[in-house]
């Protein structure tokens, strides 16, 4: 290495924590609390067997017209779907009631 890299790369590394120093601090983060007003609906399941059910435990985090609304689903897939509010987002729906609302969702048909 030539002296006069040798020398640029000394100061380089004296003066590097220094510029770091002298850099502003960045500007703190502000959180606020914020409202926000959620839709509200008295629409309920339609009648049917399970319709109790999935009232009871479904329009605690749903609306029904939201759930209506869904493009038709299987068996499958909506036992896949009860079970995800179950385990990921922790719904507390009770394991009795659990099939009794997939046999009611699958048996929808969506509406427009």
């Amino acid at each position: 290495m030539t002296p006069i890299r040798s020398a640029a790369l000394s100061v380089a590394l004296i003066l590097s924590p220094l510029v770091a120093l002298a850099a502003p601090a960045p500007e703190p983060m502000r959180f606020t609390s914020q409202s926000i007003e959620m839709p509200t609906s008295d629409r309920i399941f339609p009648d049917g067997p399970g319709a109790e059910a999935v009232n009871n435990n479904c329009l605690a985090c749903h609306s029904a017209g939201m759930v209506l609304t869904q493009p038709k689903l299987t068996k499958a897939q909506w036992t896949e779907t009860v079970n995800k509010m179950v385990h990921v987002y922790k719904a507390p729906v009770d394991q009795a009631d659990r099939q009794t609302i997939v046999d009611y969702l699958t048996a929808l048909k969506p509406t427009p």
